[in-house]
């Protein structure tokens, strides 16, 4: 039985739907209930100070909960969405849409139970530290949000924007790509983030004098560890923007699509690599302080290789786009 395209318009829709706050889910539920675990680990081992130190659960939590957020408004727009006469293309970007919002929010909700869970820990062995360790933490946690949003941005842009002019083939797959791109690539940062956050924490509640470099340094490194995703956010514009003719062509399918993969898969690896470079950075700069400057230098030397490998990515991805 063939089905009008508004049929499956609407099917990809809830499709999209589905993988955008399913996907979104599991980051937020995983950096959540890494923080409540610490948290408890934490009372456990100062009853005294249960009530700061769940407050501050409470308050990571909720920042780790955003990527989820995020995921389920476009849920929620996917699946209340009213439009008519689309062309059947629509159908994949809204499925891109998902993919998109859902995948970025893996990492990002991980990411920021890191330093919630190191706070807590921290106000337990160092109580005098807790002012620091919040802003800390509010601060490395925002910065885990950041490839969410990228992933945000590019489902807003293939949801709204008019894709009546393009031809089926091979815009289904630039469509899918885009999702894809910026989806996976943005999966590395946010983990890395969070583990640059929490060890950052965790120096600060030890050597609470180390609290101005060490946040330096983690934001440093949190910046270099998020390029990744912004490579993936690059592709995903590249191939949403780009003019193609219609082509039936499996290679004019495939191309698009290989390079959205490409640089997805490809930005996971430097994301969480970074992110280890940084965080052990921070751990020892909070041991010695004097070693500083040296200890930088290092991390973002160490830093600079690991990105390598997604520099690799983004230049097949490009060379698929614009060589091929």
């Amino acid at each position: 039985m063939a089905y009008p395209d508004n049929v499956w318009i609407q099917a990809a829709s809830f499709a999209g739907a589905a993988f955008s706050v399913g996907f979104g889910a599991i980051g937020a539920a995983l950096g959540e209930g890494y923080a409540a675990g610490n948290a408890s680990q934490a009372i456990g081992r100062n009853p005294e100070k249960s009530g700061d130190i769940l407050k501050n659960m409470l308050i990571g939590q909720a920042v780790a909960e955003s990527a989820g957020i995020f995921a389920l408004v476009i849920a929620m727009l996917l699946i209340f969405f009213e439009g008519h006469g689309e062309p059947l293309v629509t159908a994949f970007a809204f499925l891109g849409a998902g993919l998109a919002m859902g995948l970025s929010a893996i990492g990002s909700g991980m990411g920021g139970g890191f330093p919630a869970a190191e706070a807590c820990k921290g106000i337990a062995t160092n109580p005098d530290t807790q002012g620091m360790l919040t802003t800390n933490m509010l601060i490395g946690s925002a910065v885990c949000q950041t490839p969410a949003i990228f992933g945000m941005v590019v489902a807003f842009l293939l949801v709204f924007i008019d894709w009546s002019d393009k031809p089926a083939s091979p815009y289904w797959a630039m469509l899918l790509g885009a999702g894809l791109s910026t989806g996976l690539s943005a999966i590395g940062p946010g983990i890395g983030n969070g583990l640059t956050a929490g060890e950052a924490s965790e120096g600060i509640a030890r050597v609470p004098e180390t609290s101005g470099p060490v946040t330096t340094t983690m934001l440093i490194g949190q910046t270099v560890a998020q390029s990744t995703v912004i490579y993936g956010f690059l592709v995903s514009l590249i191939l949403l923007f780009i003019e193609r003719e219609a082509s039936a062509s499996m290679v004019a399918w495939a191309i698009p699509l290989s390079a959205g993969l490409c640089m997805g898969f490809g930005g996971i690896g430097p994301g969480i690599g970074e992110g280890i470079a940084a965080a052990y950075t921070v751990r020892r700069i909070a041991r010695a302080q004097e070693l500083n400057v040296l200890l930088t230098r290092v991390m973002l030397v160490g830093q600079a290789v690991s990105e390598s490998t997604g520099i690799y990515s983004l230049i097949v991805a490009l060379l698929l786009l614009f060589v091929i």
